[in-house]
């Protein structure tokens, strides 16, 4: 059984003003900039997904996926990426957020960064359905291509996601500061 229960993300949100005149009408549309930037693809941007350990202290894994720009142009950060944990071509975790966030324009060099919550394999509650696996299947929000990326440790070395459950719970993606 493979838990797809994954939101594709929001639609990009258009700010338009409107004006109106008491004597006759004009009429005047304005958008914002973010709608001229194109989606970020997924080639276009470094992937990294770091383990960091238990919630403070708690039950829950937590996990930090970022993408950094490559590219030389900004582009927008539009929804939740996809995210794919599989146990070989058997069972697989997909990643899940809630609601439609804020899309996020994306300079070159800059990152976005989302937290990734999961259960680790016997946390009490977690239940049978787990992969453990040493890489992830990643890609932007409003992209068809993947890539694949190694899970890694806190000191940037390889390592394995133990995961538990249908879905892996993304946060909504926001600007990571410099250097993270």
């Amino acid at each position: 059984m493979r838990a797809t229960t994954r939101l594709t993300g929001g639609l990009a949100v258009l700010t338009a003003g409107l004006a109106l005149t008491a004597c006759g009408t004009t009429t005047t549309t304005e958008t914002h900039d973010d709608a001229k930037l194109s989606n970020c693809r997924t080639s276009s941007l470094k992937w990294t997904l770091v383990l960091l350990g238990k919630e403070n202290g708690g039950s829950r894994g937590e996990a930090r996926l970022t993408a950094l720009n490559k590219g030389p142009d900004t582009c927008v950060f539009n929804g939740y990426p996809g995210i794919e944990i599989h146990n070989g071509k058997a069972e697989s975790i997909d990643g899940a957020g809630h609601g439609h966030p804020a899309s996020i324009p994306l300079a070159a060099k800059a990152t976005v960064t989302v937290d990734v919550h999961y259960a680790p394999r016997g946390t009490k509650g977690a239940g049978d359905w787990c992969v453990r696996q040493g890489e992830a299947v990643l890609w932007a929000p409003h992209d068809s291509d993947r890539i694949v990326v190694p899970v890694l440790d806190r000191h940037r070395k390889t390592t394995v996601i133990d995961a538990c459950g249908e879905t892996l719970s993304l946060a909504p993606p926001h600007h990571a500061p410099p250097g993270n």
